[in-house]
């Protein structure tokens, strides 16, 4: 007769724990939808508003010093966007939003089976009152269990908060066997694509693609290339590059140190990676 009651209480508690579980998940959810339409009705409250660290002075080759904010973004007429996580730490979301030419951010969410970024819900929230456009990132571990990651991921990236397509940010290996890894990548991009009904867009460095996914393994999914030089780049198969990362040092006001900006290439624009609600 113990026996049962134990297993009964096992029972009951195991009830208990899921019930509690899935109401926070529905309540996350709900925030989420309703996430787009309360943002648009909220009132800025006035506020003292921080103020950025002071950047220090940079000279050029000639000792004449020149703005740091002047870059690419300031000079040409392509759509430019920004990327961050925990490592650009405490944004100032009111000053970009009033003071950058940035017409998009991808915010770091998650990485591997576990890893969150700890400055992911404050950036998203803050990116989204402050009028940018914001799409979310997952750092993609090879070796790591592909359905752990991407459930990782869908804990974050919540349909009802992205205004562009998911990215996938490919830089490793993970020490894989060239095929075996491209197999890996392949099997998680069609998770991601299965779990948002859309192509995820996907980042990599162009030597990384040149060795590891040259050759029409990636044709169907846009990609963002980060090669830090003046000149645009060009894959060694020729394939069509829809973004370019173009520094990993940049500067933007509201942002103390450096961040990553990109832009889209020719004819590409922001409407190619809207997410499609």
């Amino acid at each position: 007769m113990k026996k049962y009651i134990y297993i009964f209480l096992l029972l009951f508690v195991g009830f208990a724990l899921s019930g509690e579980l899935t109401a926070k998940t529905k309540k996350r959810r709900a925030k989420a939808r309703v996430h787009q339409v309360a943002k648009r009705n909220t009132v800025r409250r006035p506020a003292v508003k921080a103020v950025p660290k002071p950047v220090e002075p940079v000279y050029d080759a000639d000792g004449d010093e020149v703005n740091p904010y002047l870059m690419c973004e300031d000079t040409c007429d392509h759509v430019h966007g920004i990327d961050l996580s925990h490592y650009q730490g405490q944004v100032f979301w009111e000053t970009v939003g009033e003071n950058t030419k940035m017409a998009y951010v991808y915010l770091k969410a998650t990485e591997g089976g576990d890893r969150i970024d700890s400055y992911f819900e404050r950036n998203i929230d803050l990116a989204h009152r402050y009028g940018l456009k914001v799409g979310s990132y997952h750092f993609f571990r090879p070796k790591t269990d592909l359905e752990r990651q991407m459930r990782n991921f869908m804990t974050q990236c919540l349909p009802g908060e992205q205004d562009l397509i998911p990215m996938l940010d490919v830089e490793t290996t993970g020490n894989l066997p060239v095929e075996e890894f491209r197999d890996s990548l392949m099997k998680f991009l069609w998770l991601m694509e299965s779990t948002y009904r859309q192509k995820p867009l996907v980042y990599t460095f162009r030597n990384f693609y040149n060795k590891h996914l040259q050759g029409g393994l990636l044709d169907d999914y846009p990609l963002m290339i980060a090669m830090y030089t003046d000149e645009e780049p060009v894959l060694a198969d020729g394939r069509d590059i829809t973004m370019w990362q173009y520094t990993g040092k940049g500067r933007i006001v509201g942002v103390n140190g450096y961040v990553d900006k990109s832009r889209f290439m020719g004819r590409h624009g922001l409407r190619e990676i809207r997410f499609r609600h």
